[in-house]
C-alpha cells in the first residue's frame, strides 16, 4: 500500500506499508510496518530503498521489479550510516 502526503515543508511525504508484516507499538499492540519515519527523510528514494531491503529481508521470494534495485539500495543505506 502506498500513500503520498505533503509534509510541512510543501515536498512530498511517501509512505509505502506491508500487508503482511506487523511492528510493535509502544503502548497500543501493533501496527503495519511502513518506511514513514518521524524526523527523518521520508522522499521518494529513500523510502523505496527501505521498501527494497523489507521486501529482501522478510519477502525474499517476492518477485517485485524493484529488487532489480536491491544492490544501489544496499550502497546508499552504507552510506547514510557512515556519514553519521
Amino acid at each position: 500500500m502506498v500513500r503520498i502526503d505533503v509534509s510541512a515543508d510543501d515536498s512530498y511525504a511517501y509512505k509505502i506499508s506491508c500487508t503482511q508484516c506487523e511492528v510493535p507499538r509502544p503502548g497500543t499492540g501493533t501496527r503495519a510496518w511502513s518506511t514513514r519515519r518521524p524526523g527523518e527523510d521520508n522522499g521518494y528514494l529513500p523510502a523505496l530503498d527501505r521498501w527494497i531491503l523489507h521486501l529482501a529481508s522478510r519477502h525474499p521470494d517476492a518477485g517485485a521489479p524493484c529488487l532489480d534495485y536491491l544492490p544501489e539500495a544496499r550502497a546508499r543505506l552504507q552510506e547514510r550510516r557512515e556519514s553519521r
